[in-house]
C-alpha cells in the first residue's frame, strides 16, 4: 500500500522543495506522511469547490499548484474559507500537498512546459539560476580515527546517491598546521608546525541537511577545530530558475506571434502591448505572475515578454524600451500543466512498482470572467 510519504519521495525529485522561492509554502499542507494513498488528484488551486469534489470522490491525496497556506495561521476557524478547507480535509482523511514556485523553477517543470507549448527552443533561465542544492563535503580526519568519522558520516542523510547510501570517497595525505598560544591542541606543540598523516574523506550532503551533518561529525572529530571544505555542485546544463528564455523557429511580427500563442494555448483572447510590427525572434516568459522579473526581461535581449498579470506600468516600461509584451493571464499560463503532471508522476511511480490512481481535474476555471 503506498503512502503519503511515498508521493511525497517522488514529488520532490520532480521539483525539490529548496527550489522554491523564500516568501513561498511548499511540501504537505494537510494530512500525515503515514496515511494511505489509493488515489490522487491533481488540480491548480486547492479551493473549497475542488478540495469538495476530491473529498467526494474518496481521494486520498490532492496536489495542488497554489498552496493552500501561504503565511502562518494565527487560529482556525471552520467559518472562515481557509479554515473550511482545512476541516473539510481532516474531516475525510485527505493529504494536500504544494509544489508551487520549485516546480516553476525546476527543470522540465511549468515554465519548460510552457515554453515547448509556445516552440521555444535553446532555452535558459530568465531569472536567477539555481544550482543543484547538492554539496561535496571534504573532511580531513587523522588516520587512526578514520572509522569513527566514517560512522558518524553514516549515522546522517551524507552520502545518498539516488538508490545508495553511504557514498564516499577516501585518500591519504599529510596536513600541517601551527598551533597558537590560544590553542589546545590534539597533537602537536604551540608555535611548532607539526606534520600529520590524514585521511581525506568526501562525500555529497543535501543543502537542506548541510548545517546538521557537519555538527554531527565535529562530535566524533578529535581535533580542537575540524578542518573540511564545502564545494556547492552545480548540474551539468543546469536549467533551474524562475522564467525561461527561448528563440522561435523563424521570426515573425509581434501581432502574428501574440495570434499563434492564442491558437496554441487555446486562448480566447490575450492582451498585447508594444509595436504590433516589431520583429519577435527571442521570447522571454514566465508562468504565473512575471511581474517580478520585468527587470530581468529588459536587459535580457529579448524582444518580448509573455506572462500574466502585468501591470499597466510594465506595458509602459516595455513600450519605452520598443519592445513587446503579451499577458495570457496566470490561469492559462499554468493551468495547461495539470495533465503533463499527471502523465509525468504516473511514469515516475510505476517506475518503482506504486500503484495508485492518478487523475488531473478538469474542472477548474479562469476566476475571471470577461463580458
Amino acid at each position: 500500500m503506498a503512502t503519503v510519504a511515498d508521493i511525497v519521495k517522488i514529488m520532490e525529485t520532480i521539483a525539490p522543495p529548496w527550489l522554491a522561492e523564500k516568501w513561498d509554502n511548499v511540501g504537505l499542507q494537510i494530512g500525515q506522511k503515514e496515511w494511505s494513498v489509493k488515489t490522487v488528484w491533481i488540480a491548480l488551486d486547492p479551493s473549497f469547490d475542488v478540495v469538495h469534489d476530491a473529498c467526494s470522490h474518496g481521494v486520498d491525496l490532492l496536489i495542488t499548484h497554489h498552496p493552500l497556506i501561504f503565511q502562518p495561521l494565527t487560529s482556525i476557524n471552520f467559518d472562515t474559507g481557509v479554515g473550511s478547507i482545512i476541516q473539510l480535509a481532516i474531516k475525510h482523511q485527505m493529504a494536500i500537498y504544494s509544489a508551487h514556485t520549485n516546480l516553476d523553477s525546476a527543470t522540465d517543470g511549468l515554465n519548460d512546459v510552457l515554453a515547448n507549448r509556445i516552440g521555444l527552443k535553446n532555452l535558459r533561465v530568465l531569472g536567477e539560476s539555481k544550482g543543484a542544492g547538492i554539496y561535496k563535503l571534504v573532511i580531513y580526519v587523522p588516520l587512526k580515527y578514520e572509522q569513527g568519522v566514517l560512522k558518524s558520516i553514516f549515522e546522517t542523510s551524507a552520502g545518498e546517491m539516488g538508490s545508495y547510501t553511504c557514498c564516499t570517497f577516501r585518500s591519504s595525505g599529510k596536513g600541517t598546521f601551527k598551533p597558537g598560544s590560544s590553542a589546545q591542541p590534539f597533537t602537536g606543540q604551540i608555535d611548532e608546525t607539526a606534520t600529520v598523516d590524514e585521511i581525506r574523506i568526501e562525500t555529497v550532503v543535501q543543502k537542506k541537511d548541510l548545517n546538521y551533518v557537519i555538527e554531527h561529525i565535529k562530535k566524533k572529530h578529535p581535533y580542537e577545530t575540524m578542518a573540511y571544505d564545502i564545494y556547492p555542485l552545480v548540474p551539468f546544463g543546469n536549467q533551474q530558475g524562475l522564467g525561461r528564455i527561448g528563440e522561435l523557429d523563424e521570426r515573425m511580427d509581434l501581432a502574428s506571434f501574440a495570434l499563434s500563442l492564442k491558437k496554441k494555448l487555446g486562448l480566447s483572447e490575450v492582451k498585447i502591448a508594444g509595436n504590433i510590427d516589431l520583429p519577435v525572434t527571442l521570447v522571454a516568459l514566465c508562468a504565473g505572475s512575471g511581474s517580478s522579473l520585468m527587470d530581468e526581461f529588459l536587459s535580457s535581449g529579448a524582444h518580448v515578454y509573455v506572462s500574466g498579470d502585468l501591470r499597466y506600468h510594465d506595458a509602459r516600461s516595455v513600450e519605452a524600451a520598443e519592445l513587446g509584451l503579451i499577458d495570457i493571464g496566470h490561469f492559462a499560463s499554468e493551468h495547461l500543466f495539470i495533465e503533463v503532471f499527471r502523465d509525468r508522476l504516473c511514469v515516475l511511480l510505476s517506475e518503482i512498482g506504486i500503484h495508485v490512481k492518478v487523475e488531473a481535474y478538469g474542472l477548474e476555471n479562469d476566476p475571471f470572467v470577461r463580458l
